[in-house]
């Protein structure tokens, strides 16, 4: 079987609970650290599916190897290799479509419940079987309008624009992989986001409290959705 490149941003915001997945399935994945300069890979022949993880970032002010990987997600699309993005991969993923990105009204940080669509086709293809209303783990500044010809899947009372497909792309502003080791180094790194500005922001005590069983919690969706995004990946 052909890999999946998950491509890294930050040295705490690792594959985690997805790469876990990708192992217990017997596919072979490869990490590409652009956060150690590693050279952007440009050929998707041999590929399976293309991963692209949050970290810091602004796509409306975009550096060289932001504007490689959005050329990769435009390639991708033109031969139909599934992509998922992640947080800030997922804005890169609406940027990538023609969609917007802008400034959120408040940073959303912590566990906050997302909202699937029920009433919607495409959200029963890849939350189907999952309770409506289920906890994740957010932190991020910024939001997207849908691309043209996307569907919008879940929503939050936070930021509206939670997750949308597009052809073979899955894009999901909040963080399924997240392991409890990314959670504490995110919260060492940026405890300035931590400042309470809104209901939307939790502090350090909030984000590390029964940090084990809520993150076996939100591994049990990721399982869901993640496994239903790599049956795309390993379909001949």
């Amino acid at each position: 079987m052909n890999p999946v490149r998950i491509f890294r941003h930050i040295t705490c915001e690792t594959p985690g609970y997805l790469g876990e997945l990708l192992e217990r399935c017997g596919c072979p994945y490869e990490v590409v650290c652009v956060d150690q300069g590693v050279e952007m890979p440009r050929d998707l022949d041999g590929v399976a599916g293309l991963v692209f993880m949050g970290g810091p970032g602004n796509v409306n002010e975009p550096p060289e190897w932001m504007l490689e990987e959005l050329a990769l997600i435009r390639a991708a699309a033109d031969r139909g290799i599934p992509v998922l993005g992640i947080c800030l991969g997922a804005q890169m993923i609406s940027k990538a479509y023609g969609g917007t990105v802008m400034p959120a009204a408040t940073l959303e940080v912590g566990w906050h419940t997302v909202e699937w669509l029920e009433d919607s086709k495409p959200a029963q293809r890849w939350f189907g079987g999952l309770p409506r209303h289920f906890e994740v783990f957010q932190w991020h500044a910024h939001t997207w309008s849908p691309p043209p010809g996307a569907v919008v899947l879940a929503r939050s009372a936070c930021v509206e624009q939670q997750a949308f497909a597009i052809d073979n792309c899955l894009a999901l502003q909040f963080h399924l992989e997240i392991t409890p080791d990314s959670i504490r180094g995110i919260v060492e790194k940026y405890p300035g986001d931590l400042e309470p500005v809104s209901d939307c922001v939790q502090g350090a005590a909030a984000l590390l409290a029964d940090l084990e069983a809520r993150s076996r919690k939100l591994h049990r969706v990721a399982k869901v959705v993640f496994g239903r995004w790599l049956k795309r990946c390993m379909a001949p």
